[in-house]
C-alpha cells in the first residue's frame, strides 16, 4: 500500500511538471488523469459570488476548455440544432475552434469549419462539438469528427488538415486527441473504427490500427517500466498498443456488454476502466502483458460503473459518479472492494468527468450543480454550488491558475477571485 502511494504521488508530480506551469493542455488535464497539483482552488461559489468572469460562446458545445498560459481553447458549433436557438438547416452546420483570454474571457480568435456532409441530423444529448482540443504549446489540435483533424498555430492560422474517416453516429463523436512525442493520436472509432496516429507537424498518417468498435473514450498513455503503452476501451475489451507503431500488444475482456464512453485512468502500471449502461461495470488490468491477458493481468471486476463520466484515481482508491443515479462511488484500487456508495441529494445526471484538486473532488451535474467532496475513503460533502439556469453542463471542468473553468453549452465560467 505504501509503495502504491509513493508511486501515485510521483506520477502526480510528473504530471504536474508536464502541465507547463499548471496548464490544462488536453482533455482531463496533464496525463489525462483529471487531477491538478494546484492548491487554493475555490470550494464555494454561486450565481452572484465567486465568479471572476463569464463569456458567451459563439455556439453550443460540450468540449472541455483547454488552458495554455494566458489563453483558453475550445470548440463550438453553430447553424443547426444549437440549444435555445431555432433548429435551422443541417447544411448550415459549422464547427468553431476558438481562443479566449484567460484573464477576462475576451474572444481572441474564432476559426470556422463548415461541416462535411452528410452529417447525422439527430446527434443526441451533447451536440456537434464534444471533442476537446489538445496543445503542445506550439500548435492547437482539433478533432472535428468526419469533418477532419485540424492543426492551428497559437495565432489561429490553420497549418494542416487531415481526414481520419467519413462515418458518423447518432451519438456523435467525442474522443479527444492526445500527443505522444511527434505523434497526434486520434480515436476515430466512430469515423472509421480505427486508432490513427498523425505526424503532429504535417498531419501525415504514420500508422493506423483497426477493430476499434463502439469506443467514445479518449486514449491514455501509461508508463510500464521504461516503456509506454497506449490504452483505450472498446466494446467488450480493454486494448494496449505500442504508441510508436500502432501494434496491438494485449487485450483484456471487460465483461461490460456495451459501448465504452468513460476514459481510463492509470497508476503504477495498472489501468482502471469503467463503462456500460444500466449498473455498468468496472475493472483493473495490469499493463505490460502480451496477447489475451484476461486470465493473467486482469486484477478485479465489479458490476458497478458509469456510462459517461470518467473515474479519478487518488492514492489507493478509485472514485466516480454514476451518470443517472446520482451515486458517488469509492472503490479500493487494489482489490475492487466498494468503500462507499453514496447517493447525493437532487443530483440529476453526471455527464462531465470529475476533477481532483487540493484534496477535493469536483463533480458537476448537467444542471450546473457542483458537489465538492473530500478526496478520502470516507464520504464527506464539503459544498454544493449552483450557477442558476444557465444551460446544460456536459463539459468536464478544467483547473488552471488557481481557478476552475466550467463550460455550459453556450457559456464559459471562470470560477475564482476577480
Amino acid at each position: 500500500m505504501a509503495l502504491r502511494q509513493c508511486v501515485c504521488a510521483l506520477a502526480l508530480a510528473c504530471a504536474a511538471a508536464q502541465g507547463a506551469g499548471q496548464d490544462w493542455t488536453q482533455f482531463r488535464g496533464p496525463g489525462g488523469l483529471g487531477t491538478s497539483a494546484e492548491k487554493g482552488i475555490p470550494t464555494r461559489w454561486g450565481p452572484q459570488e465567486g465568479i471572476a468572469w463569464k463569456a458567451e460562446l459563439p455556439g453550443g458545445g460540450a468540449s472541455t476548455p483547454i488552458v495554455l498560459g494566458d489563453r483558453i481553447f475550445l470548440t463550438c458549433f453553430s447553424g443547426y440544432a444549437v440549444p435555445g436557438e431555432p433548429k435551422g438547416e443541417l447544411d448550415q452546420l459549422k464547427r468553431h475552434v476558438v481562443c479566449l483570454s484567460r484573464r477576462d474571457g475576451k474572444l481572441l480568435w474564432n476559426k470556422t469549419v463548415p461541416a462535411k456532409l452528410p452529417e447525422e441530423p439527430t446527434i443526441r444529448e451533447h451536440g456537434y462539438a464534444a471533442n476537446s482540443v489538445a496543445t503542445d504549446g506550439e500548435r492547437v489540435y482539433a478533432f472535428l469528427g468526419k469533418s477532419g483533424v485540424f492543426a492551428y498555430g497559437l495565432d489561429g492560422k490553420q497549418l494542416w488538415q487531415a481526414d481520419v474517416g467519413a462515418k458518423a453516429s447518432g451519438w456523435g463523436t467525442a474522443a479527444s486527441p492526445i500527443l505522444h512525442g511527434d505523434l497526434l493520436i486520434i480515436n476515430a472509432s466512430v469515423e472509421s473504427e480505427s486508432l490513427v496516429a498523425l505526424d503532429k507537424a504535417t498531419g501525415q498518417q504514420k500508422w493506423r490500427a483497426g477493430g476499434i468498435k463502439e469506443s467514445w473514450n479518449t486514449p491514455i498513455l501509461v508508463k510500464v517500466g521504461a516503456k509506454t503503452e497506449l490504452v483505450l476501451a472498446i466494446f467488450g475489451k480493454v486494448l494496449g498498443f505500442d504508441p510508436a507503431t500502432g501494434q496491438q500488444l494485449w487485450s483484456s475482456a471487460t465483461d461490460i456488454g456495451w459501448y465504452m464512453v468513460p476514459s481510463i485512468v492509470a497508476g503504477d502500471g495498472v489501468v482502471y476502466c469503467i463503462g456500460g449502461r444500466g449498473t455498468g461495470g468496472a475493472l483493473a488490468v495490469r499493463c505490460g502483458g502480451r496477447g489475451d491477458v484476461t486470465a493473467t493481468h486482469r486484477l478485479w471486476t465489479l458490476k458497478k460503473g458509469s456510462n459517461v463520466s470518467s473515474p479519478i484515481l487518488h492514492g489507493d482508491h478509485v472514485y466516480w459518479a454514476h451518470e443517472n443515479e446520482g451515486i458517488l462511488f469509492c472503490v479500493e484500487a487494489e482489490g475492487g472492494g466498494v468503500v462507499y456508495e453514496e447517493r447525493l441529494p437532487r443530483a440529476g445526471q453526471f455527464y462531465a468527468s470529475p476533477v481532483l484538486a487540493d484534496g477535493k473532488l469536483y463533480y458537476t451535474t448537467r444542471g450546473g450543480r457542483t458537489y465538492v467532496v473530500a478526496a478520502k475513503p470516507k464520504f464527506e460533502l464539503l459544498a454544493t454550488n449552483e450557477l442558476g439556469r444557465v444551460g446544460v453542463f456536459n463539459a468536464s471542468p478544467a483547473v488552471a491558475g488557481g481557478r476552475i473553468f466550467l463550460r455550459s453549452d453556450k457559456t464559459l465560467f471562470c470560477i475564482g477571485a476577480k
